[in-house]
């Protein structure tokens, strides 16, 4: 029993610090999101069950208390994120418009250039403002619908609930902050490349720039990223 605890307390201290620090700073992620994303799947559900395993053999109480607490916070934050979407999506469809030429994409009055997607069951809306609409030539505006696009029919919106739910529930813990932020910007990355089917990687760059706008610093990495290849 004492040899399993040790190791399971070993994986469980490394996959919470030393690990998932040394993948948050490594230059190959930028490159490779897809191999980047599994490794910090593979850290969370790994460095949840170590950790709940030695607890199992020193206390089983204290287990079911942790693995109940991460399921609990993690059913929350889905129930919670459904519904303050589902507020957000009835609040597009009173301010905005449909675009009867790209189906599942609505038009909102706004001077910034502003794209997002809502996933949802049964459908889901991807916004676009008209000041983005006005500011993009065609290429651009394709290259900003495919990487919104890509969000939704990649699943984006779960796997970032499920780091978002790890950070509330472990808010004392420095690495899920920094998880959460690392997979939101792969998510990114992942959705780039779906829009560099579509259009070349200066087109997509260049739209990236402009959506950014006062925000660019945010973009840097995917654009340096684009200009580089």
């Amino acid at each position: 029993m004492t040899a399993e605890v040790v190791v399971l307390g070993v994986v469980a201290v490394l996959l919470a610090w030393p690990v998932p620090v040394l993948l948050a700073r490594a230059t190959w992620a930028v490159r490779m999101p897809a191999l980047a994303m599994v490794c910090w799947q593979a850290i969370a559900v790994a460095g949840g069950l170590s950790m709940i395993g030695a607890l199992w053999y020193i206390s089983r109480g204290a287990a079911a208390l942790l693995a109940l607490h991460l399921l609990l916070n993690l059913g929350l934050t889905a129930v919670g994120t459904v519904r303050q979407r589902r507020r957000h999506l009835q609040l597009v469809e009173l301010l905005s418009t449909p675009m009867p030429d790209r189906p599942g994409m609505r038009l909102i009055e706004n001077e910034a250039p502003v794209a997002y997607c809502l996933p949802g069951a049964p459908r889901s809306v991807t916004v676009l403002s008209d000041g983005l609409v006005r500011l993009l030539s065609e290429d651009e505006l394709a290259a900003v619908v495919a990487h919104e696009r890509a969000h939704v029919t990649q699943h984006h919106h779960i796997v970032l609930i499920a780091f978002k739910a790890w950070r509330t529930a472990l808010p004392w813990f420095p690495i899920a902050s920094r998880a959460e932020d690392a997979v939101a910007l792969l998510v990114e990355l992942l959705a780039d490349d779906e829009a560099r089917q579509v259009v070349s990687d200066d087109v997509l760059a260049s739209a990236v720039t402009a959506v950014a706008g006062a925000d660019a610093v945010s973009v840097a990495p995917r654009v340096a990223r684009l200009r580089a290849v």
